[in-house]
């Protein structure tokens, strides 16, 4: 074991004399690119395996009732997964990393480098209406971290790596490094810097690279380009991104709140029997609900969206315009639904692909009620399936470039960009009227720990109360009287002497110039208690409160120092001048060389 310290040290110690850190990010980052691309590979062929396995045996043209049973089966062996092998939470990836970076916490465990893979492959593979990009944007994540933290690299470095990872999943699954990197500028809030951009590049290339070497060259969904784009459809395709905008507010909020539902039962069996009836049914009903979803893109955008009835108790509807629009559109409205009691009932996966397919619902059931009432439109529903796509992906996660791009990417529809770009502005700007957060963020953001674009609101975020608290303080009791007191303040360094009682719960302080005039004449020192003399403050700091939420106390009380506490109890005081001293830190750590 010393022997392998010591070579561990030497390797260590070699590279820091032979290579400068900027070339070495370059290497790792090109090294993380391959790990995230291969992670991705090993879990869409456990996904398509398991799937095969179960289904292809499966009727057509009537209905399929193992449906009702493989989903609960999925949620209930990744429950005993991540319950008894990982025994750590695995779900909502995007948004744990983003709470790690907001807490500058850049160090990822280890078992999340392949956890969520397993986890996410058994929930998707047995018909888990999730995807399987976030666990793997997670997954990408981790390998950067803990590639990182193995050369022992500072916390502004991982969070680059972490970057990185996150990137290289991204345009690895979807073979679209452009839209990994946007992804991680958008999403994950890491700055677009001269250091940042090139390893950030350097994994999205490298994983796409190897994504098309292994999958080959075409696009993650064909998309044949039969249907140029008309100027004069473009008011339609404005309302097709407010349409966006606003599925992808409902979306969001039906999810938060069906999330709370879950979350309000604490018994893993009861969330279960929930989430699986919920799944179970809907898709029985609706098999297009069944997995990711991508058959059923992929159907829509070659002109063939009668295969969503395939294996359908509705399979009759096959002919008639109005039953089958009905059918797409309760899809549509229950595709969050299905997500959301996945994950709630112990399942695993993300939301970048129920994002896709609702967006495609979207964008299709839009063109063919246009068509049908103003048949002069011409709409074409493909392409309005794939603006569908980007407007709900712009919406949901606040995110238009990524939007944008990651279609284009994805289909090889670049003749769409104006298209695209239309419905992507249109659809973020009308969900920001009504939520100011993505899907990821809006938790972080209720807590005060969200990173943001924002730099002053971005350093204070990686600060923490705790780490500014002062303790030096002289601590007196209402009890003593003020000849103590002057005994107290004849040995402080400070000129502020919290009051606490006799099991520490804070009641106010004693500033020193208040009693100035008083402090020199012993006649008054056996006449007056400290409880007379002590202030209450206006405000007092819980030690959990955010950085934020401390800065605007201080502004609105107009004060330099401020007490804290932890559930009533004296802790310490707070002030500008060390949160200022931090700050300064912090923005000189996470700034350019």
């Amino acid at each position: 074991m010393l022997d392998q310290k010591s070579w561990y040290l030497k390797m260590l110690l070699w590279r820091q004399r032979n290579i400068s850190e900027k070339q070495f990010l370059l290497i790792l980052s090109f090294i993380i690119g391959l790990l995230c691309a291969f992670a991705g590979v090993v879990l869409k062929e456990i996904i398509h395996f398991i799937q095969r396995l179960l289904t292809d045996h499966f009727s057509v043209d009537g209905a399929n009732y193992l449906y009702l049973l493989y989903p609960v089966i999925g949620i209930f062996l990744t429950g005993l997964f991540i319950r008894y092998v990982i025994r750590d939470n695995v779900s909502h990836g995007v948004t744990r990393i983003l709470y790690a970076i907001a807490r500058g916490n850049n160090r990822i465990k280890f078992h999340n480098t392949y956890s969520s893979v397993v986890a996410s492959a058994i929930t998707i593979g047995f018909g888990g209406s999730v995807g399987a990009e976030s666990p793997i944007v997670y997954t990408g994540a981790a390998i950067g971290s803990n590639v990182g933290n193995f050369f022992r690299l500072g916390p502004k470095r991982l969070l680059l790596l972490i970057g990185c990872g996150a990137a290289g999943a991204v345009a690895g699954v979807f073979k679209a490094p452009i839209a990994g990197l946007v992804f991680v500028l958008e999403v994950l809030m890491i700055d677009l810097t001269m250091t940042s951009i090139l390893p950030l590049l350097i994994s999205s290339v490298t994983a796409a690279t190897v994504s098309y070497i292994i999958y080959g060259s075409q696009a993650t969904f064909a998309f044949n380009y039969t249907d140029p784009f008309i100027l004069h459809r473009i008011p339609y395709v404005l309302i097709l991104g407010i349409l966006c905008g606003l599925m992808s507010l409902y979306f969001t909020k039906s999810m938060s709140w069906l999330e709370g539902v879950f979350n309000k039962i604490k018994n893993p069996y009861k969330k279960l029997a929930l989430g699986g009836v919920i799944l179970s049914v809907l898709i029985f009903l609706f098999p297009p609900l069944f997995g990711e979803g991508y058959d059923s893109i992929t159907a829509i955008i070659n002109s063939n969206p009668q295969k969503l009835l395939d294996g359908s108790p509705f399979y009759f509807a096959n002919d008639n315009f109005w039953l089958f629009t009905i059918f797409v559109l309760a899809i549509t409205m229950f595709k969050v639904f299905a997500s959301t009691a996945t994950n709630g009932g112990g399942g695993c996966g993300g939301i970048f692909a129920p994002s896709l397919f609702l967006g495609c619902l979207t964008g299709f059931v839009y063109a063919t009620i246009l068509n049908y009432f103003f048949p002069e439109v011409d709409a074409s529903e493909k392409n309005f399936a794939l603006m569908g796509m980007a407007g709900i992906m712009s919406g949901v996660m606040h995110a238009p470039l990524t939007g944008i791009f990651l279609i284009a990417e994805l289909t090889g529809g670049y003749s769409l960009f104006l298209p695209l770009m239309v419905v992507s502005i249109s659809a973020y700007a009308t969900i920001k009227i009504f939520e100011p957060n993505n899907i990821y963020a809006i938790r972080l953001a209720q807590k005060g720990e969200l990173l943001t674009h924002h730099k002053d609101k971005a350093v204070l975020t990686l600060l923490n109360t705790e780490s500014v608290i002062e303790k030096d303080f002289q601590v007196v009791t209402p009890e003593m009287y003020l000849g103590d007191l002057v005994r107290v303040i004849a040995q402080a360094k400070r000129n502020i002497f919290p009051v606490v009682s006799d099991d520490n719960t804070l009641l106010g302080a004693v500033i020193m110039d208040d009693i100035r005039n008083i402090m020199f004449r012993p006649e008054l020192y056996n006449r007056f208690q400290v409880g007379k003399l002590m202030i209450t403050y206006p405000q007092v700091i819980d030690i959990n409160d955010s950085m934020e939420k401390v800065m605007k106390a201080f502004d609105e009380q107009a004060l330099w120092n401020l007490p804290v506490v932890d559930k009533g109890k004296y802790v310490g005081f707070v002030s500008k001048s060390k949160i200022f001293t931090a700050y300064r830190e912090v923005l000189m750590e996470y700034s350019e060389d």
